[in-house]
């Protein structure tokens, strides 16, 4: 009897999310691996390419897109902006706009058009945030010099490549597009002052009495300013991840003064719900829906991967130095580079928007994918090895609370 497909995709989709982390734990004994890898891993085993089992479908794609969306949430919430403001910001967002630079002006040598190039460049010029935070909380690095100019780097090298689609891959003219992203800057930027100056106090008691209830007001009221500001970027034609980024922020700054507990509560649940749910729903997907086929069939597309390995390292890490704090050893810009060149959600995302608008081929954004799936998989443990500081083992903790997953 035929495997009943949606009935496999139900049950397969949460089982490979309960599999993934044991997976993870018991490989990572031997080599940190990221959890997001298995997850990637085991959605390509068990969708098309491979066995079958899994197909994809407006359902999950719909919750794929919303866990990129809680994705960007949880990494805008999680940037302390006090700590990497100053020095640290300044020469990430510099070394960034170069990493932007280089990365389309290589990409035009092998892309076949400009649009592709950009598409290619925005993608090789992202910084994994996610991935990167858990290994220097590992490390016992978060608070450090060291770790404070590798946050940097993450932050500008997640909402800069979101600045570029919105401005670059929105369909406008150049000018139109800075046009509405002014407009959106203004309507963010109101709602994170305001929040700022504590307009947001006045919700921590309603927090407070509701946070072991079935009122959950501030789980509620996350779903509320995520959709609103997603809502808002589609309204204005922009990527809805700038969005859910500035979501995160915002969210953040309302929390602030509340009393340290409550917000460590509140935390909690919003990984639960972010990294125990959505966001694994989006790596699983994103194996499904991988191009193997298009990848090893044509020995030419196979051999981008490697290039597009060794070009985050030349685009995105090389200028991410600049942003090595002042006395840096020649060990520690070499690790900084490493966790610069560090990327994969910007990538799948930067890729599934290139493939639906024929601008990428399914094989030249399999490449990228893979590349960065690589880069995720390599990158930070030999920076760590280099700097030579080894991660703690899991369960050790740090001062400074971060999620464990991509």
């Amino acid at each position: 009897m035929p495997l009943d497909l949606s009935l496999a995709t139900l049950v397969l989709f949460p089982a490979i999310a309960v599999v993934a982390p044991i997976i993870a734990r018991f490989v990572g004994r031997l080599l940190p691996v990221p959890l997001v890898v298995f997850e990637i891993l085991l959605g390509l085993l068990f969708g098309p390419a491979i066995l079958g089992w899994i197909q994809p479908g407006e359902v999950s794609s719909a919750l794929a897109d919303f866990g990129l969306a809680m994705l960007f949430f949880l990494a805008g919430n999680e940037i302390d902006f006090r700590a990497i403001r100053g020095r640290p910001l300044t020469r990430a967002t510099l070394g960034w706009l170069v990493s932007l630079a280089a990365g389309i002006g290589l990409a035009a040598l092998l892309a076949p058009h400009l649009s592709a190039a950009v598409f290619i460049g925005i993608a090789l010029a992202s910084t994994a945030l996610g991935t990167i935070m858990p290994m220097l909380r590992d490390a016992g690095d978060l608070r450090t010099p060291f770790g404070i100019g590798v946050l940097a780097i993450g932050a500008v090298g997640e909402f800069g490549p979101l600045l570029a689609i919105s401005l670059f891959l929105s369909g406008r003219s150049p000018m139109a597009a800075a046009s509405v992203l002014v407009l959106f800057v203004i309507v963010a930027g109101l709602a994170i002052w305001l929040a700022a100056r504590g307009a947001g106090k006045r919700m921590h008691r309603v927090i407070t009495a509701t946070l072991h209830t079935s009122g959950q007001f501030a789980v509620r009221l996350v779903v509320f300013i995520l959709l609103a500001l997603a809502a808002l970027s589609a309204l204005l034609g922009l990527d809805m991840l700038l969005g859910a980024f500035v979501a995160g922020v915002l969210y953040r700054l309302l929390l602030s003064g509340a009393p340290e507990r409550d917000i460590e509560s509140v935390e909690g649940k919003l990984e639960g719900v972010g990294y125990g749910l959505l966001v694994p729903i989006f790596f699983i997907s994103t194996g499904v829906t991988f191009d193997l086929e298009a990848l090893v069939t044509d020995p030419a597309t196979l051999l981008l991967i490697p290039v597009f390995a060794v070009a985050l390292i030349l685009v995105r890490g090389i200028p991410s130095t600049i942003a090595a704090p002042p006395g840096s050893s020649s060990r520690d810009r070499l690790a900084t580079g490493l966790f610069g060149a560090t990327g994969l959600p910007i990538i799948v995302a930067v890729t599934a928007i290139g493939v639906e608008q024929g601008d990428l081929t399914t094989g030249t954004a399999a490449a990228l994918v893979a590349a960065g799936m690589c880069s995720v998989l390599v990158f930070p443990a030999v920076g760590l090895a280099i700097r030579g500081r080894p991660a703690r083992p899991a369960g050790a903790t740090d001062a400074t609370h971060v999620p464990t997953e991509a």
